[in-house]
């Protein structure tokens, strides 16, 4: 009997639990939020004529939280949606940087699950320094499959970077207010590896439900990302398309919303962050060329962890695990 009512119980908050499991990419513990931000990634994964990418997202998603009531993992990570945040950007990626076969379904499944456990171990292992392993089980994971796929024919890299040396042309940038605007929503959007500035409206609107602050720091996050990387003359390119927004966005996030109080020291320190994640971006980017490899959120995790290992004494209480 005490089994059956268990699974009426997660039945009945299953969907709460999903949802969550999507806003935890950002942070956000709401099921509102969560629900917002799938909006934006469909609307804006079909705009791109790439509504793949939404399914994968909502599969990637299902299976890690799956995994998590198999696992039988603290309930109380799976009812903030702990269990689902790795394994939607896992979904978000495949069908980016992947042809679409039944080999890279499969794939994405296995590491999706796969998300989840490495996040427990690796949270394990991190524990000792009071820091989570935030996003950096999907993107080791996502790692091992996309460097996997360049010898496996069956989930072919069709859009994955050429292996190359990088240059510094910088190309020509075309900085209209207007056009600015879409950079720096671009740089939210990108956050689920989706290239629409109306995206990063929903994204915004998203946190807006869940966390003001929160919202304001993506905000600024990606103003000041995109102010940086104009100064010191980025690749047009990737400027355009958010690509150095992104991490910074989540490095704001986690600063200046979700592991330091609300004081002007949290100001200061979370601003300098935002800056040095672009740099650490763009060194990223140039490491990876080579490979032919997306730097994924790697980044923000690097960056995040250098600003947070101090424990200076304007960091707030570190919440349950993310």
């Amino acid at each position: 009997m005490a089994q059956l009512y268990s699974l009426k119980e997660t039945l009945r908050t299953f969907p709460r639990t999903y949802l969550r499991g999507i806003g935890q990419v950002m942070f956000q513990d709401n099921m509102w939020s969560g629900l917002l931000f799938l909006a934006g990634i469909v609307w804006g994964a079909y705009a791109e004529g790439l509504g793949v990418v939404a399914w994968g997202m909502i599969v990637g998603t299902l299976v890690s939280t799956i995994t998590g009531y198999i696992l039988q993992l603290p309930d109380q990570n799976g009812a903030q949606g702990l269990w689902g945040f790795n394994g939607c950007l896992v979904g978000c990626a495949f069908p980016t940087f992947m042809g679409n076969t039944i080999w890279m379904w499969f794939a994405l499944i296995l590491c999706s699950a796969l998300s989840t456990w490495v996040r427990t171990g690796l949270d394990n292992v991190m524990d000792k320094w009071n820091v989570s392993s935030l996003t950096f089980p999907f993107v080791l994971s996502t790692y091992f499959f996309l460097l996997a796929s360049r010898l496996f024919a069956g989930m072919p890299p069709e859009f994955m970077g050429s292996p190359e040396l990088p240059t510094g042309d910088a190309g020509v940038l075309n900085v209209e207010f207007g056009n600015l605007v879409i950079y720096w929503l671009k740089g939210i959007s990108q956050v689920f590896l989706i290239n629409s500035w109306v995206t990063g409206i929903f994204f915004l609107a998203a946190l807006a439900v869940s966390n003001i602050r929160a919202c304001i720091w993506a905000a600024v996050a990606s103003a000041v990302a995109l102010a940086t990387v104009i100064i010191w003359k980025g690749p047009a390119h990737d400027i355009s398309n958010g690509l150095y927004g992104f991490s910074a966005v989540l490095t704001g996030i986690a600063l200046g919303a979700t592991f330091c109080n609300n004081s002007w020291k949290t100001v200061v320190w979370t601003l300098i962050g935002i800056v040095v994640t672009v740099f650490i971006q763009a060194a990223m980017n140039a490491f990876f060329a080579p490979m032919g490899l997306p730097t994924l959120t790697g980044p923000f995790c690097v960056a995040t962890w250098l600003f947070l290992f101090p424990k200076y004494s304007f960091f707030a209480p570190q919440p349950t695990k993310k």
